[in-house]
């Protein structure tokens, strides 16, 4: 068998058969080649088709050997073909659940909002109200989990985590604009984690380092030195940590464990020094003066006197608040009124002090921390002196601050998911990992805050600074065996995690920028040559700045809440969008996810995004909305499956639905229109200016369709209808027309327009309205196929209820880049048929090319009518259908009909019988000279044959003298077709024809005298009698129309009017084009329309 289909696909090469001749679709010469290459691989079958349809074995090794890169799978197969991305093939991945996923996720979330503002977090918002806020932000990160979890296993994802399962959900826009959110709270975060790093050195640490110095400084003046430290410290560790990045990454990654070993540690101290208090509290005196708690940096002994032998000696305490150290002293009223009392900082879980600190406690700015439960004697109208003795409160705490501080400490859930690349079973390890993450910390922290809340007073829970307990950390003094664990652990761990921000913030950048899809970020795709991101942790390290430059912890939180918040909520819409949409592809490992948890934990992203800060929140959507829509305007263009695509299949299908429940009503009627363009041989489209007029008439608006017919067969014509379709394309985008193209391949271009006709649009959303150009040069014979296939659209449209816009002298109408800045369109209302024509003008005018043109609207007035009236009426007519316009009435008079109506007539029926025996066969030709020949003997008496002579001379000099001279082959045609003529043949041009000479019209006709022929046009030429005297009528009517239009609109920019319809049998379909061409003679741009039969104006609102 192989051996014979070698041999006979030789011998067809051989003998060049064509392609349609091969049972194979791709055929090519190394044929022979090709059945040894597959020979004993039972595939001969399928050998054609080998270059297109790889053998599953191949196919299956490639994905096995898969590799892991930042790009998708196009990207991916591109680079396998690249012999550099080969050189670089990423090792097999070998790290698993416990380091790959779980110890970086727990890393990332446990931080320096534990160690430094969680005890801050406590006492203010209280214990119930913290654990509200706590649960609220863990049940977000679980629910996003679960969401990401879900995404992260439906199929292969590459290095490039969240970002990529965003964008490939979700599409480009979307994904660009989250993924930059997602990159600018990282880099905030780096920012946030050295703020908390500076923080921890100058307070708890080394506080001389200070530059700017805050001994003796109160209020603002002690506010600004602190912030001025942070900026000087943070820029000088900012550039630090970007160097060390720079330099070299791997030590950062080699350190992550160290500093995660701080993390756990320090965890590990708190719980191990709770325990403790339960049986043996730490001693951490807070002193009070009445209910206020003092800065215990002030004093040594917290008493205003002490005794010291006999005598009563004052201490350090009293000389702060009195103007000298004797007894007899002016004092501070508060200090005078009220004594000192030493409480116990840390009384122990046992001691009951969580009932106290079950509620909040917030602060306004500057005022002093008190001490529920304590009396103090205070004077209403004296002001507070001496306020630097005081611990104070730095902000106005409420709820939702204390939320947007918060929230930071549960971001890093994504720490996973971004080194999918690096992960033995990405989509085994990322669930389990991440979610068992997000339980560990979520215990860690809801058990701190009721912990803390049953250990530690209020005042010092409160106290953010450990102003009243030495300066100490205050999570630091519940810690076993020393403060100082807490301190070093939490100072390394910040270090930590402002590393791996700068680390990852760049990748991130990096791989958003080398998926193009934003133009000007693509410089920051570009790196070193080892791939390190140089100049995207440039621009890092720049925002990075900002972000320290605002000094504060607590301000900078709130930012990077509402990236991270904003991130999240698309990861959840992403999942609940794909689930809902039932997407083919939508296949998860991951089952333990639905909609509704999605759309829940979208629910709390928003409302957690407005509860830290709405003007954050507002500012963040802006920011995000403005890279979509820039992605859009102007962003390469990806296809990668994504379930907004998917959203808009569905919406389309589900407005399709809609729209077949009934046609539309008549105030939302609007022109869908189909342009039926004319192609050349090239393909190019002929009228370009159909689709400017298409452009002014949509102003963007409604449903069109550029509709093009190719002729031939759809396996041979193929590539010029892909041609075709570009053509239109191109000049649909240069014309701005928003729309569909379509080209049909059919045996010809009649049934190619009336496919189009019939088969254009889907569903309730088809076009309504036709335009097409009138045929040009529509009286050479061989342009007589237009003719035909015009006037079949025509009946078409009719029959189908489709209005018809035709265009008359196209190449004369204005382009989109013209401006008239004057002029008139001129209406010629003269039958009703649906109001198309009046509001035809009014959508011109919405387009810049036709603003400025007023609007006339002419109607025709018979004998009987009242024209005044007429005139009234329609102006109260235009008045309710809102249309400024001017209005008159024409008034036409009955009159003879003229010679020269007659003799065009004449013209018109003797060019209708040529064309129609030009087209005859044989057999036709033979049968249609029997019936002329019958006509004629039954309907004329001829009394002087000789007459014919100068009969047929005079119908010669007619036809020549039309304007439209014949060519030559036309002649020798005519010739041809009429057998050996004689001065008596019936065949004669002149002769009437059977659809001349209708039933009921036949005239009876005879031949008089010369005395007659001056008198009557009818008898000057008797082939005037044989004419169809119905015809004589409607040339008649058109030519006095058209003076009348031509008298009063020669001058108009466009004149719209009612296109009479065709004939109803096909015999006079020239007579038609020629009472069409008679109607619009005279006048430079013209659009005769045709309504579909329903009303498409309305008075109602």
């Amino acid at each position: 068998f192989q051996n014979n289909l070698t041999s006979t696909k030789l011998l067809n090469s051989r003998d060049a058969t064509s392609k349609e001749s091969s049972p194979f679709i791709n055929s090519s010469t190394s044929d022979v080649e090709k059945s040894q290459q597959y020979d004993g691989k039972n595939m001969a079958l399928f050998e054609e088709e080998m270059d297109t349809s790889p053998m599953v074995s191949s196919l299956l090794s490639s994905l096995a050997n898969y590799s892991n890169l930042t790009q998708g799978s196009k990207e991916h197969e591109e680079a396998e073909n690249n012999e550099e991305a080969r050189k670089k093939t990423v090792q097999a991945p070998r790290m698993g659940t416990l380091m790959g996923v779980y110890l970086p996720c727990m890393q990332n979330i446990l931080g320096v909002i534990l160690f430094l503002r969680m005890t801050w977090l406590v006492g203010a918002g209280g214990v119930l109200g913290t654990f509200i806020i706590v649960f609220m932000c863990c049940s977000t990160t679980m629910l996003t989990a679960i969401s990401m979890s879900a995404i992260a296993t439906n199929g292969v994802v590459p290095a490039g985590g969240s970002y990529y399962m965003i964008s490939r959900s979700l599409g480009p826009e979307f994904g660009g604009a989250v993924g930059i959110c997602f990159y600018l709270g990282t880099t905030f975060a780096g920012a946030m984690y050295i703020l908390g790093c500076i923080e921890i050195l100058l307070i708890y640490i080394v506080p001389a380092a200070a530059i700017f110095k805050m001994e003796g400084l109160e209020g603002a003046e002690a506010e600004a030195a602190l912030l001025n430290n942070m900026r000087v410290y943070g820029t000088i560790v900012l550039s630090f940590m970007a160097l060390v990045v720079f330099v070299g990454v791997k030590y950062v990654n080699k350190l992550a464990l160290v500093f995660l070993a701080c993390v756990i540690l320090s965890i590990l101290a708190v719980y191990a020094g709770v325990i403790k208090t339960s049986f043996d509290p730490p001693f951490f005196p807070v002193c009070l003066l009445g209910n206020r708690t003092l800065v215990s940096k002030g004093f040594d002994i917290c008493a205003k006197t002490i005794e010291q032998g006999n005598a009563t000696v004052t201490t350090k305490l009293w000389r702060a608040f009195c103007d000298s150290e004797f007894l007899n002293a002016t004092c501070d009223e508060y200090f005078t009124n009220n004594n000192v009392t030493q409480i116990q900082g840390i009384p122990g879980i046992t001691s009951g002090i969580l009932a106290e600190n079950l509620f909040s406690t917030f602060m306004e700015k500057n005022s002093i921390l008190e001490k529920r439960g304590v009396p103090a004697v205070l004077d209403p109208e004296a002001t507070v002196t001496n306020t630097n003795r005081y611990v104070m409160a730095d902000i106005t705490s409420f709820f939702t601050l204390l939320v947007g501080i918060y929230f930071p400490s549960v971001t890093g859930i994504m720490a996973g998911s971004n080194r999918s690349g690096d992960l033995q079973d990405a989509q085994k390890s990322i669930p389990v990992g991440t979610i068992l993450a997000i339980t560990t910390t979520s215990f860690i922290y809801m058990s701190s805050v009721i912990l803390f809340g049953a250990c530690v007073d209020g005042v010092v829970l409160r106290d953010k600074f450990g102003e009243g307990v030495n300066g100490n950390l205050v999570i630091g003094t519940l810690a076993w065996p020393s403060p100082w664990v807490i301190v070093f652990g939490s100072f390394f761990s910040t270090c930590g995690a402002g590393l791996q921000s700068l680390t990852g913030a760049p990748r991130l950048l990096q791989a958003i920028a080398r998926d193009s899809i934003i133009p000007f970020l693509r410089v920051f795709g570009h790196g070193k040559a080892n791939g390190e991101p140089t100049w995207a942790l440039l621009l890092t390290a720049c925002i990075c700045e900002t972000g320290i430059l605002i000094a504060s912890l607590d301000a900078v939180a709130p930012i990077l809440s509402m990236f991270f918040l904003m991130c999240y909520m698309f990861v959840n819409l992403a999942c609940a969008l794909q689930t809902l949409l039932r997407t083919p592809n939508w296949r998860p490992r991951f089952k333990f996810y639905h909609w509704a948890l999605s759309l829940l934990g979208m629910s709390l992203c928003l409302t957690l995004m407005f509860l830290c800060s709405w003007y954050y929140a507002i500012v963040a959507m802006v920011i995000a909305s403005c890279i979509y829509k820039y992605i859009e305007f102007c962003g390469a263009e990806k296809e990668w499956g994504d379930g907004i695509r998917g959203i808009s299949l569905s919406a389309a299908r589900y407005a399709l639905m809609r729209l077949e429940e009934g046609p539309p009503h008549t105030k939302n009627w609007r022109p869908q229109i189909l342009v039926l363009m004319s192609l050349d041989g090239e393909q190019s489209v002929e009228q370009p200016r159909l689709l400017s007029l298409t452009s002014q008439l949509k102003a963007g608006k409604g449903l069109t369709i550029v509709g093009a017919c190719v002729e031939g067969t759809y396996l041979n014509n193929q590539p010029q209808a892909q041609k075709a379709d570009q053509s239109l394309r191109k000049l649909m985008e240069v014309e701005k027309v928003k729309g569909f193209s379509q080209v049909v391949i059919s045996s010809n271009l009649r049934d190619a327009t009336s496919h189009l006709i019939q088969a254009g649009g889907l569903g309730g959303l088809r076009h309504n309205t036709v335009l097409v150009s009138f045929p040009k040069n529509w009286k050479q014979a061989e342009e007589h196929h237009r003719c035909r296939n015009f006037i079949e659209v025509v009946r078409e449209t009719t029959a189908a209820h489709l209005a018809l816009l035709v265009t008359k002298n196209i190449s004369a109408y204005p382009s989109n880049g013209e401006r008239f800045t004057e002029g008139h369109i001129d209406v010629w209302w003269i039958v009703h048929d649906g109001g198309l024509l009046m509001l035809l003008p009014f959508l011109l005018r919405q387009h810049k090319v036709w603003r400025k043109c007023k609007i006339r609207i002419f109607t025709v007035a018979q004998m009987d009518d009242n024209s005044i009236q007429m005139k009234k009426d329609l102006m109260t007519f235009l008045y309710h259908l809102r249309f400024d316009a001017e209005v008159e009435v024409v008034e036409m008079h009955d009159s003879d009909i003229s010679a020269y109506t007659y003799e065009k007539t004449l013209v018109m029926e003797q060019r209708s019988q040529i064309l129609k025996e030009m087209h005859l066969t044989k057999n036709e030709r033979e049968r249609e000279i029997q019936s002329i020949t019958d006509v004629s003997r039954g309907s004329i008496r001829r009394k002087n044959p000789s007459n014919l002579h100068p009969q047929r001379s005079i119908a010669e000099e007619s036809v020549g003298g039309s304007g439209e001279e014949k060519p030559e082959e036309e002649v020798q045609l005519i010739q041809g077709k009429n057998a050996t003529p004689t001065p008596t043949s019936p065949t004669s041009p002149t002769a009437p024809t059977p659809a001349a000479v209708t039933p009921g019209e036949e005239v009876q006709m005879t031949w008089t005298d010369e005395t007659e022929k001056t008198n009557n046009p009818a008898v000057a030429n008797p082939e005037i009698n044989m004419m169809n005297q119905s015809n004589v009528r409607r040339m008649h009517h058109a030519q006095e129309l058209n003076g009348v239009i031509v008298k009063k609109s020669k001058e108009a920019k466009l004149v719209l009017l009612n296109m009479p319809g065709p004939p109803k049998n096909r015999n006079g379909e020239e007579n038609y084009m020629e009472f069409l061409e008679v109607l619009t003679e005279g006048l430079n741009r013209v659009l005769l329309v045709r309504g579909g039969g329903r009303e498409v104006i309305t008075i109602y609102s």
